[in-house]
C-alpha cells in the first residue's frame, strides 16, 4: 500500500498594531473561498470577551476559534498549541488564517510555528503586517517600539485606509519602505482590504537567528555548543534576504558616554542601517542612521539598552561590541557578569 504523505495546511499570520484594519482584510479574503474547500481562522483578543470573531460570517465552510486573554505570540504556548491542534484536527481545514492581537509580537508567534513539531501540520506562508496608512504622519504613534517590531517581522506590507492618507502620510509611506526594505519583500496598497488570496499566498522565508552571550564572553567559555539565550546582555546575529542583522541587547542600567558612541556609530562603514537607544550620562538617547540622514535625539526610558545594525558584507562583530563596550561608564564587574551568564 503507497502512504501518502500528511497534508500541510497553508496558513498565514495576519497581524498589525490596533486599528489597522485586520479583520477588514480577513473578510475579504474569506470571501474569495473555493466553494468546496473549508477554511479555518484562529483569532486571539487581549481581553477577556471576543468581538472579532462576531464580525466573521459564520457560513458553512468557514471554523473560527477565539482565543481570549492574553496575546498568544508572548504568553504561555500551551493555550495556543492546544487551541490549533484542536482546530486543525476537528475543522481539516484547506487554509489557515492567525490573527493575532494587535498587541502581539508576530516575529515570537513565527519562530513558535516553524518549530519542527508544527511542520509536518503546517505549510507557513509570507507574514502579512496590516498598516493604517492614515496615521503614518502620527511620528508618535509610528515610531512605537511595537509598531517597529511588527514591521521588522514583516515579509509583506498591506497598507490600509488609504482612502484616508494625506499628503504627510503619503510622503511617510515612501520614508517608511525606504526604511523597511531589508525586511518586507511586497508592498500591497489594498483599498478596503481588498487584497487577493493569491498575492499572499507566498512561502515564508527562513530567519537564521542564533542569539548567544556577548561575543567576548563566549571566548572565555567551553568549546561546547553554547544554548541559546534570552537573558540579558546578548548578541544576535539574524541573516534574511542577503542582509545580515546584529544586534545587542544590554542591561539597563549600564550607563554609556554619549559623544563616545556618537563617535563610534559615525566611524563605522558600508551599513545599510544603524538602530538604537541607550542610557548616556545626558539621559537616553535614541540614534537612528541611514546612509543619507545621521539622526539622534533624547528619547524615553527604554527596558534595556539595544542596538542594530544592518549590512549586506560580512563584519568584525566582536571588534565593533569591544568599541561599544568601551563606550561604558564606569562598568561593573566584568567577572560577574561571566559568572551570571554560566549560571543562568
Amino acid at each position: 500500500m503507497k502512504l501518502v504523505a500528511p497534508k500541510t495546511v497553508p496558513t498565514h499570520i495576519i497581524s498589525g498594531f490596533l486599528g489597522a484594519g485586520k479583520t477588514t482584510l480577513l473578510q475579504h479574503l474569506l470571501a474569495q473561498k473555493p466553494e468546496h474547500e473549508v477554511w479555518a481562522v484562529l483569532m486571539n483578543e487581549f481581553g477577556q470577551i471576543g468581538v472579532d470573531q462576531q464580525l466573521i460570517t459564520q457560513q458553512q465552510g468557514y471554523a473560527v476559534k477565539e482565543l481570549l486573554g492574553g496575546c498568544l505570540c508572548c504568553s504561555s504556548q500551551l493555550p495556543m498549541q492546544i487551541a490549533l491542534s484542536r482546530l486543525l484536527s476537528d475543522s481539516k481545514p484547506d487554509r489557515l488564517f492567525i490573527e493575532p492581537t494587535g498587541l502581539g509580537h508576530p516575529a515570537q508567534l513565527l519562530e513558535q510555528l516553524t518549530e519542527p513539531h508544527w511542520q509536518s501540520s503546517l505549510a507557513m506562508r509570507a507574514l502579512v503586517i496590516v498598516v493604517d496608512g492614515s496615521r503614518l504622519h502620527d511620528q508618535d504613534w509610528a515610531k512605537q517600539n511595537l509598531y517597529t517590531d511588527q514591521l521588522k517581522a514583516a515579509q509583506i506590507v498591506v497598507l490600509s485606509h488609504i482612502d484616508c492618507m494625506t499628503a504627510a502620510d503619503h510622503q511617510a509611506y515612501v520614508a517608511l519602505k525606504q526604511e523597511y526594505d531589508t525586511y518586507a519583500q511586497h508592498w500591497i496598497e489594498a483599498e478596503n482590504g481588498q487584497v487577493q488570496i493569491q498575492q499572499l499566498d507566498i512561502q515564508q522565508q527562513p530567519v537564521q537567528r542564533k542569539i548567544q552571550p556577548l561575543l567576548r564572553l563566549q571566548q572565555t567559555q567551553a568549546v561546547e555548543p553554547l544554548p541559546e539565550i534570552k537573558q540579558l546582555p546578548y548578541h544576535y546575529v539574524e541573516t534574511t534576504q542577503g542582509y545580515t542583522v546584529a544586534g545587542w541587547k544590554l542591561p539597563k542600567r549600564w550607563q554609556f558616554n554619549f559623544y563616545d558612541l556618537l563617535d563610534l556609530l559615525c566611524a563605522q562603514q558600508d551599513w545599510v542601517r544603524i538602530k538604537g537607544i541607550f542610557n548616556t550620562e545626558q539621559g537616553w538617547k535614541s540614534f537612528n542612521f541611514n546612509p543619507q540622514q545621521f539622526n539622534y535625539k533624547s528619547a524615553e526610558e527604554s527596558i534595556d539598552n539595544r542596538i542594530e545594525l544592518i549590512c549586506q558584507s560580512t563584519r568584525d562583530w566582536l571588534a565593533f561590541e569591544t568599541q561599544l563596550l568601551q563606550c561604558r561608564i564606569n562598568p561593573i564587574d566584568d567577572q560577574h557578569d561571566q559568572i551570571a551568564h554560566a549560571s543562568g
